[in-house]
């Protein structure tokens, strides 16, 4: 069985208008089957997150809602929690403070049961904290910038349901560029990922690589350093670094990557509505022919001839009036 799918969302996804990512994400739990688990440790809030993402999944279609939140590294050994992850088909992280989540989860049964909810099929989500977790590596607390510079970001151990990768999110809206891409210079061979607010990433195995595809307003935007040529091995104190050869990715709404391979994939052509209209309104004169041809016994050129003298008969001749309320 092939792990389940991952979503990487970027934080702030839309609850009201069009939430289409949370409903996309109570659909691959289950929909009306769904049992979903929400860890809301990274959260500063109380109650009130988990109530609202409670409504939300509910709202959609999910049958079941649990709160996991484990406080300490000791309530992360708790086997009731444990156990209402080992049952969940959907885990969702919430946002808040990512150094929370990963200290107190990672490394713990209430980490291993996420894990072992994935390698089982389970979708697992988060959003903002919830997303950064979900690389092997994680941005642990930084500022903003466009510019990369030494020492801009701290970097802590993640889940690793997504290797080799470092996450960020609030990407744009937080102009986290220089943060993203400082880590990448540290460490080329990580793959840089930084997800847009109201925008996930929906990472899927298919035939043993991890293959993305973006959902949402905003975009997905991948630093792949694997060959690239840095100076912060030697860069001092908050000095900008060199980082050039870095391949750039901007992935919007539609555009599927393959992470392994670090390779966008081809889209799917979009088919114009009036054209789709065309083609079905074509293929039901050619099946209507089809039943003419088989109840009449006629050959296809007698059915075209006759097909020409109905449209003939409904068809008003070029000299006649118009009737009363219509345009000459």
């Amino acid at each position: 069985m092939p792990n389940g799918p991952l979503m990487i969302i970027g934080g702030a996804e839309d609850k009201v208008r069009k939430p289409t990512i949370l409903k996309h994400f109570v659909a691959l739990s289950g929909g009306r089957d769904a049992r979903i688990a929400v860890i809301p440790t990274a959260s500063s809030l109380g109650r009130e997150v988990v109530d609202v993402y409670d409504a939300l999944f509910t709202k959609f279609g999910a049958s079941r809602v649990d709160s996991v939140r484990p406080e300490s590294r000791e309530q992360a050994h708790d086997p009731v929690l444990v156990k209402t992850l080992d049952e969940a088909t959907g885990i969702f992280m919430t946002g808040g403070n990512q150094l929370k989540l990963s200290s107190i989860v990672c490394g713990t049964p209430v980490g291993d049961a996420i894990l072992r909810a994935h390698e089982r099929g389970a979708v697992v989500a988060g959003t903002s904290a919830g997303a950064s977790i979900q690389s092997s590596h994680m941005v642990a607390f930084g500022v903003g910038g466009a510019t990369p510079k030494q020492r801009m970001t701290q970097v802590a151990a993640g889940l690793g349901l997504v290797n080799h990768a470092v996450i960020d999110q609030h990407f744009d809206q937080r102009n986290r560029y220089g943060r993203l891409l400082m880590i990448v210079s540290q460490s080329p061979q990580l793959l840089g990922i930084g997800v847009d607010e109201d925008t996930c990433g929906l990472v899927e195995d298919v035939d043993g690589d991890l293959v993305m595809r973006v959902l949402g307003k905003g975009a997905v935007t991948v630093f792949d350093g694997s060959r690239m040529v840095s100076n912060a091995y030697e860069a001092t104190r908050s000095s900008p670094l060199l980082a050039s050869g870095v391949v750039f990715h901007s992935l919007p709404e539609g555009t599927v990557f393959n992470l392994t391979t670090r390779e966008l994939l081809p889209q799917e052509q979009a088919v114009d509505p009036e054209d789709a209209d065309e083609l079905a309104e074509a293929t039901r004169d050619l099946r209507q022919l089809v039943r003419d041809i088989a109840a009449a016994d006629a050959t296809p050129a007698a059915i075209r001839r006759r097909l020409a003298l109905r449209r003939n008969r409904t068809t008003p001749t070029s000299d006649s009036a118009p009737t009363d309320g219509e345009n000459a």
